[in-house]
């Protein structure tokens, strides 16, 4: 059963931007950690961004000072703005719901089904 929606995926070109929604009516609260992750094809699954209810997200360092994650607790929905996109952030980009402060896609056991990024050059 799905339990988080991402939305928002899209094709843009170099440069562009794109911004992603994640639902999370059931896990943006106190025991939740909410993260970003995306894997391009014959890669592994990366972590993009964690937050917490506290709103104050680490990132990746593959997208430090691009991607701004941010969380509105009382839509319960999770918000990664995404500028100045590269070819190499084309990925499937998914939510996650864990227990642990991490971008280790191990540490988080709900998953959402995933949106598509494609950036072209």
């Amino acid at each position: 059963q799905v339990q988080l929606f991402e939305s928002g995926g899209g094709s843009v070109q170099t440069g562009g931007s794109l911004s992603l929604s994640c639902a999370a009516p059931r896990h943006i609260n106190s025991n939740y950690y909410m993260a970003w992750f995306r894997q391009a094809p014959g890669k592994e699954r990366e972590g993009v961004a964690v937050n917490n209810i506290f709103d104050r997200p680490e990132y990746a360092d593959s997208v430090k000072g691009r991607f701004t994650a941010s969380i509105d607790t009382a839509k319960k929905i999770l918000y990664l703005q995404m500028n100045s996109l590269k070819p190499e952030d084309t990925a499937m980009y998914y939510c996650a719901a864990g227990g642990r402060w991490s971008l280790q896609p191990e540490d988080y056991r709900v998953w959402g089904q995933g949106t598509q990024v494609t950036v072209s050059s």
